[in-house]
């Protein structure tokens, strides 16, 4: 198994645990099949997502996940019981595009919405934001697309809302 880890920036913070999430690796992608992130205990089998994931589709900040918890100690995520309304995307900037290979030039272009994020790393410069059930989607989204379209960067969505969808 290659996991992968979010920052430890959230790791002194009081009943945080890390879950961690299987899937399968998308071929030409990162060679990863879990991840593990960090989220707040709730109970003995549910946690609340703490952080922005990089490669687990399905999932987004803010939503309780149940676990179960394997003879290592390690918290393994089984299903998401209650939606947050967050959103997951996740941008990656076109090398050779306007922006270049800038994790920084991203953040900028999508600060006036105020969304948090986190980028994998100085040679992988993908960012991973989790938008708020309340912010401005349509506005966001529009970004997105026009940004894709002047060849700044390509976006997923990998954990989306109705409300997004019909933004």
């Amino acid at each position: 198994m290659v996991c992968i880890s979010p920052p430890e920036r959230l790791s002194a913070a009081p009943d945080l645990i890390k879950v961690w999430f299987r899937f399968v690796p998308r071929e030409g992608w990162l060679p990863y099949d879990a991840e593990g992130l960090w989220a707040t205990h709730l109970s003995p089998d549910t946690a609340r997502v703490a952080n922005t994931p990089f490669l687990q589709d399905g999932v987004a900040e803010g939503d309780v996940v149940r676990f179960v918890t394997d003879d290592d100690g390690l918290h393994w995520s089984c299903e998401r019981v209650e939606a947050s309304g967050n959103c997951t995307v996740r941008v990656l900037p076109v090398p050779n595009g306007p922006l270049g290979p800038s994790a920084e030039a991203v953040y900028e272009q999508l600060a006036p919405f105020g969304l948090g994020g986190e980028s994998f790393s100085a040679e992988l410069p993908l960012v991973a934001f989790t938008v708020p059930a309340d912010a401005d989607l349509g506005q966001i989204k529009a970004l997105l697309r026009q940004g894709r379209m002047d060849g700044w960067w390509h976006f997923e969505e990998p954990c989306i809302t109705d409300a997004w969808r019909s933004a």
